[in-house]
């Protein structure tokens, strides 16, 4: 039985319960591979995993993680595709109770598991996942975003919304990225953002229809939720969309529309429709492949940790101030 440098923790709270320990790690059940780990992806769901408020609660002792890069180590019995030795990346299509990537060696559903494109380094690789098939999902599954329209991104400065400004150029759309202070502006213009708002010196909705004409945008990208989500809606063109993917906001989430015009559909979104549907699944993959083929799509990585480092790793993630992903490294 292999042996693994795994992160842990026994109860929930901040960055200071987590704990690198010596597990074991058996071989790959049926339908499982087991990877050798070389970087991690690091993503606020497993924040709020670890702080007890993910829709899923952890049962102790708790690993946790959504997305890894490395090389197959063992294949289990049934697996098809996949030889000792293969790059790979794994894809957030699994629940954290059931399965983790924080480690050196973990065990992962071969269905979570996705060749890594030739020239993709393992510290990018991890960067993918999460970010690209939670922007391709909202954005293109549904294909109701055409070329010439306007999307807008709130707190545009994560992985996704990085991910998303990228996703809105691939088809032919125009991203608008809000920011609250100046201080990431630049950086969100440099990213591709076509316009950036910054919400704490400009009116959202009137800059908003000064962009788009007065006409609003196609689609709201939103990870925040609660009361703000009235505002953005206001800046919604009638027939539009407002997609919330996330509850940074803890407070209610008004349903937007509901009294006022425009007309607009309001949905919740969770990258789980995609990764845990294999058609959608395979379809997002190769989206996301044939942008990092043709240079469309460069995961952006603000900074890296070695596993060793990962109670400071996750104090950062917490302090929003990166732009772009924060990743694990892992040393053999």
């Amino acid at each position: 039985m292999a042996t693994a440098r795994a992160v842990r923790f026994d109860r929930i709270g901040g960055p200071e319960v987590l704990e690198v320990r010596e597990v074991q790690v058996g071989e790959p059940g049926p339908g499982e591979l087991r990877i050798r780990v070389d970087a991690i992806g690091l993503n606020r769901a497993e924040v709020m995993f670890r702080e007890g408020t993910y829709y899923l609660r952890p049962e102790f002792p708790s690993g946790l993680g959504y997305e890894a890069a490395g090389t197959v180590e063992a294949v289990g019995p049934g697996v098809t595709g996949f030889a000792v030795g293969d790059p790979v990346g794994v894809v957030p299509a699994f629940r954290q109770t059931d399965y983790g990537t924080y480690g050196d060696r973990v065990l992962v559903p071969a269905a979570a598991t996705v060749p890594r494109p030739a020239g993709v380094a393992p510290e990018q690789a991890a960067a993918v996942w999460m970010a690209y098939q939670t922007a391709y999902g909202a954005l293109v599954e549904d294909q109701r975003n055409r070329p010439g329209d306007h999307i807008l991104i709130t707190a545009a400065s994560s992985s996704v919304g990085l991910a998303a400004i990228q996703t809105a150029h691939r088809i032919g759309a125009t991203p608008i990225a809000t920011t609250r202070t100046a201080e990431k502006k630049q950086r969100l213009l440099d990213a591709g953002a076509t316009h950036v708002v910054v919400t704490d010196e400009e009116d959202l909705v009137a800059r908003v229809k000064e962009i788009t004409d007065g006409a609003g945008v196609r689609t709201a990208f939103d990870p925040v939720a609660g009361p703000g989500v009235e505002t953005i809606a206001q800046a919604v063109a009638p027939g539009g969309q407002l997609i919330v993917y996330g509850a940074l906001d803890p407070r209610p989430t008004p349903l937007p529309g509901a009294r006022s015009y425009p007309a607009l559909t309001t949905r919740t979104y969770t990258m789980h429709e995609v990764t845990q549907d294999p058609e959608r699944l395979a379809r997002g993959v190769a989206f996301i492949n044939a942008g990092l083929a043709d240079g469309s799509f460069t995961p952006v990585v603000d900074r890296t940790f070695d596993l060793a480092d990962i109670v400071a790793a996750h104090r950062y993630l917490e302090s929003n101030a990166q732009v772009g992903k924060v990743v694990v490294t892992v040393r053999h």
